[in-house]
């Protein structure tokens, strides 16, 4: 990562809010390693209700083209190691807040361990950049995937050459308590939680069999918590595609 630059519009600029935001977006710039260089903050009366403001942004990185990771090296017997989420990180927000208000809980109200609903489902996303660089200085790392949009089913498959199976135990990994939550209240089923939220796996790594161990050490000795949580199969048809062995684990 080499910079970031934000975008933020309202209707009317309310000074104590938009510093709030800044400097959060500076805390994570921090966390990432790369420079917050500028942004664009935009008063647009009429076109946002009061209160309401929109918030954008962009980095920039840079890669050696030898360096690139595009999937061709994912073999059939690779590991896949998954870094743990903070909790629902920036996706899957449109069905939340529904099951939220069908039903009728406050966010307000208390969840788990002295946090209320607020403080659980927005838990900051977080940002796996400094680790997951040391891991791959190391080598043997084939394709990475941040679970984002889609979940485990639609982004996984993005990072895999066609002909390949990634197959995950759901019963390998904790998963945080909010989704569970949100399971059981929203009458959720696991194959549509595995492709709405992360489901506690914020980073998928996808490495070299012989190369796990060391790379497992390495993202531990950064702070993180990988967890082996599948392995890479050949498949018959051309699409790449994930397949979640005890997926009940997932609600």
């Amino acid at each position: 990562p080499l910079f970031f630059l934000d975008y933020f519009a309202t209707g009317k600029l309310e000074v104590g809010v938009a510093q709030e935001v800044i400097e959060g977006i500076a805390k994570g710039c921090e966390i990432a390693g790369c420079a917050l260089i500028g942004g664009e903050t935009a008063e647009m009366p009429g076109l946002y209700a009061a209160g309401d403001y929109d918030l954008a942004g962009f980095t920039v990185g840079a890669v050696e083209r030898e360096n690139i990771l595009d999937g061709s090296k994912v073999d059939v017997g690779d590991v896949i190691l998954a870094l743990p989420s903070s909790g629902v990180h920036s996706n899957g927000y449109s069905l939340v807040r529904k099951i939220v208000h069908d039903a009728g809980v406050s966010y307000a109200a208390p969840f788990s361990d002295g946090q209320s609903f607020a403080d659980v489902l927005l838990t900051p996303t977080r940002i796996y950049v400094k680790p997951v660089l040391a891991a791959l200085k190391s080598g043997g790392i084939h394709a990475i995937a941040h679970i984002t949009g889609g979940g485990l089913t639609e982004n996984i498959p993005r990072v895999l050459p066609e002909n390949m199976t990634a197959n995950l135990d759901a019963s390998a990994w904790q998963k945080p308590p909010v989704f569970g939550w949100l399971a059981t209240t929203g009458n959720i089923t696991a194959p549509d939680m595995a492709r709405t939220f992360n489901c506690g796996v914020g980073l998928v790594i996808i490495c070299a069999k012989d190369r796990a161990v060391e790379l497992a050490n390495i993202l531990r000795e950064h702070g993180e918590a990988p967890m082996q949580i599948g392995e890479i199969f050949s498949r018959e048809k051309d699409a790449a595609q994930v397949v979640i062995q005890n997926d009940g684990a997932l609600i």
